[in-house]
């Protein structure tokens, strides 16, 4: 018997796990069902909060898809994450220091409720991406379909590619998404962004999520659009980002400082499960 929150970060949702008070060992056939609408609790992503590894961390954060895989990266997650261990009693403290594969977050309790996750420094490098460029740029093409598609490209501990788009709600998310997603410009597979500049600090914007698809929020997406639109000189901090779940806001002051992302996290129910 294992206990879980059903968490959301506007809209994109999750299934969270206290792996520090009971054993989670999770195939990836369970993870699969568990994240399945129909015949399981359903799903975008499921979290696993662990004990630290690192003696000056509170914690380790675990992040795996909906398709099963596990990933490195989970905005809105980390801030459902750090909504968790206030609700549990876990850790009490306003800042948190957790983490991960992609490295260490630091995610912080605001008075007004919401909370600000440092997403650490992006990374542009192709290598880091990781991309297959002969070198860095700010924009990039790539053929898929019958179309060939201009973005740019960053890591925030995940990789992500962000198109131009006039609106997104035509935007061909549902068809270009999954080209790109696996394209063999990346080798790990990307997150893919559709993003509409409404002026210089806001913008619209839908993620077709890597191994999730379409999300109504992605948290590394809203950051990365952010940085992608203010390095490519269309937009400038702080970016608010408006996607189909709600809105996040981002600040970012330019190369080698950290991202910050700051929004809602809500809990939705509780429950136990049999596998």
């Amino acid at each position: 018997m294992l206990r879980f929150t059903k968490m959301h970060g506007l809209g994109n949702d999750f299934v969270v796990f206290d792996a520090v008070n009971q054993t989670v060992a999770l195939t990836p056939d369970q993870l699969r069902q568990l994240a399945d609408r129909h015949f399981g609790i359903g799903c975008d992503q499921i979290l696993l909060v662990q004990a630290p590894i690192q003696p000056d961390a509170h914690f380790h954060y675990r992040i795996f898809n909906a398709d099963g895989s596990e990933v490195s990266q989970c905005g809105n997650g980390a801030r459902c994450f750090a909504r968790f261990v206030r609700e549990k009693g876990l850790c009490l403290e306003d800042e948190i220091r957790v983490d991960t594969r992609a490295g260490r977050l630091l995610l912080r309790h605001r008075p007004d409720g919401q909370i600000t996750v440092d997403m650490g420094v992006p990374r542009f490098a192709p290598a880091d991406i990781p991309l297959k460029a002969e070198q860095e740029s700010v924009h990039y093409t790539a053929a898929a379909g019958s179309a060939i598609h201009r973005f740019g490209a960053v890591s925030m501990g995940n990789p992500h590619a962000v198109l131009p788009t006039d609106d997104v709600d035509t935007a061909p998310v549902d068809t270009v998404g999954p080209l790109l997603e696996s394209h063999a410009s990346f080798p790990e597979r990307a997150n893919i962004g559709f993003m509409q500049k409404i002026d210089a600090h806001h913008i619209r914007l839908r993620v077709y999520e890597r191994g999730s698809g379409e999300t109504l929020a992605c948290g590394s997406g809203a950051c990365a659009a952010a940085v992608v639109g203010i390095e490519q000189g269309l937009l400038q901090t702080p970016v608010r980002v408006d996607l189909p779940g709600g809105s996040l806001y981002i600040e970012w002051q330019g190369r080698g400082a950290p991202v910050l992302m700051s929004g809602p996290a809500t809990t939705v129910f509780e429950g136990t499960l049999e596998l």
